[in-house]
């Protein structure tokens, strides 16, 4: 190999330089974070049955779902929680498990289950989400005025925010906290309930007969008679909207050719589906929170910096008395650890070059070694993208480390070429004198098998890291798989370079 690439110095030049273009190629699609991904898949399964008591939740809901989520592929264990209305299912799988094909699977065995459930929760509807870990960026939308209340501020980010910014590229979720929804409270008065002989499901049943949305049909449609000129399309308000019209409901006709309305045994009024949550931001009311989480592969400063440029974008249509604060940017200290590691590797990289310089004494001699140090480590991009790792402040440290790790190989070989070269261009040379291509030939052949040996003893020792079980592995994983490629690089480079 080492007399190929001596006479075909372009190859060994075009392989390195081919080496260097894919990693770069390969940096700006990296993701970045502030450190590995550690935490293990989550997916969430989530039930609400209005009313149910916790008892009622975890017989009815909770079980049968844990029962039907047991079998799951990859699953590592199930925890939940039965509060009043509200089931939640933690589903935690195994490290290494494809969150896309974790949540696919409980959505499944979900499924398989929604008979058992009862029929009001049927109706809600079951949501499944997928845990990407903490909060990337969290924003407080608030009213500066008493005249837009938090219900009314909830329901604007819900329809004209949320959705927003879910469509922001590597956005997986956006929650809202201190959410409030629309919903029409009913606040029955049992002395009247009694009074008129009526009971709770005599007035649940009304509410779901005379509040419904009805196809109407349609008047003069086909067939039609000749004569027939128009087709009239009918529309049915059977879904009621005001405090007013759900006062009407008829519950009872009177034996006296009267009718019991539900406004009479009730007070209905429009407010918030539960109370059960509030939000302040510096002491203040009238603020509800938005939480941006990113996808484990995204690159959190890009979805940071994407997220804030659709919030001053939406910001120039918010009502008079609309505003945001960003309340907390998670970027703000991965940018920083990043910088602090980028100027802590660019000035390990020229004390290297310095010192190799002072010792060999030589500017030809002193490239080589320092042609490597880019070659090895941008090179090292590529690899990182193949095993799937991100740029964060573990394998930037690690590449830290390695840029004295690189050079090693190259300054070893540089120095026993020019040596002989040196030796066979002496004025009394002790051996014939010979070309610098079989100078160097000589002295590759010398030191070849102990730049390979050398080479083998750094991954003998920072490969093994790699196969650590549980998370201490999951950390330090990518640093010692980041020198490792390093190494391996540097290698190559110095054998051809």
């Amino acid at each position: 190999m080492i007399r190929f690439f001596l006479r075909r110095p372009i190859f060994a030049t075009v392989c390195s330089l081919m080496i260097t273009l894919a990693g770069a190629i390969m940096i700006p699609t990296l993701p970045i974070a502030q450190y590995p991904q550690v935490a293990p898949p989550v997916v969430t399964v989530n039930a609400n049955w209005t009313g149910a008591s916790p008892t009622a939740i975890e017989s009815a809901v909770t079980v049968p779902l844990e029962n039907a989520l047991n079998d799951v592929e990859g699953l590592r264990y199930i925890s939940s929680s039965s509060a009043d209305g509200v089931s939640s299912v933690t589903c935690t799988f195994a490290l290494g498990t494809n969150l896309d094909i974790a949540a696919a699977d409980v959505q499944n065995a979900v499924q398989s289950a929604l008979g058992l459930l009862p029929a009001q929760v049927r109706q809600t509807g079951v949501t499944i989400s997928k845990n990407s870990g903490s909060i990337l960026v969290a924003i407080a939308l608030r009213s500066n005025t008493s005249r837009y209340s938090t219900l009314w501020l909830s329901n604007y980010a819900q329809l004209n925010v949320v959705n927003s910014l879910a469509r922001v590229s590597g956005v997986s979720q956006v929650r809202i906290f201190g959410q409030r929804q629309y919903a029409m409270r009913i606040w029955l008065d049992p002395r009247k309930l009694a009074q008129e002989g009526l009971t709770v499901p005599d007035v649940i049943s009304a509410l779901s007969e005379q509040n419904q949305e009805v196809a109407a049909g349609s008047i003069g449609a086909a067939p039609e008679p000749p004569n027939q000129p128009y087709t009239y399309v009918v529309n049915a308000n059977g879904r009621l909207s005001t405090p007013a019209q759900f006062a009407n409901i008829v519950l009872r006709a009177d034996p006296d050719g009267g009718f019991t309305r539900l406004g009479d045994v009730a007070r209905i009024d429009l407010g918030a589906e539960d109370y059960s949550s509030y939000l302040r931001f510096d002491g203040k009311q009238n603020v509800v929170g938005l939480g941006i989480f990113q996808y484990p592969d995204a690159n959190a400063l890009s979805v940071a910096s994407a997220v804030l440029a659709r919030m001053k974008q939406l910001s120039r249509t918010f009502p008079a008395g609309i505003s945001y604060t960003v309340a907390l940017d998670s970027t703000t200290f991965v940018r920083e650890s990043v910088r602090d590691v980028l100027i802590t590797l660019m000035l390990s990289i020229l004390l290297v070059v310095l010192v190799i310089y002072l010792f060999l004494q030589d500017p030809r001699a002193t490239l080589i070694p320092a042609a490597t140090i880019p070659v090895s480590l941008v090179g090292t991009f590529f690899v990182m993208k193949v095993f799937g790792f991100t740029i964060n402040t573990i394998t930037l440290f690690g590449l830290t480390l390695a840029t004295g790790l690189v050079v090693d190989d190259a300054i070893v070989v540089i120095e026993n070429i020019a040596r002989h070269m040196q030796m066979h261009r002496a004025p009394e040379p002790p051996t014939p004198l010979l070309s610098a291509q079989e100078s160097a030939l000589e002295a590759m052949q010398e030191i070849q098998s102990a730049v390979i040996a050398s080479s083998l003893v750094l991954l003998a020792v920072f490969v093994p890291v790699a196969f650590f079980p549980g998370t201490t592995g999951q950390i330090y994983r990518q640093f010692a798989l980041t020198i490792a490629a390093s190494i391996t690089i540097s290698l190559f480079a110095a054998l051809t370079l």
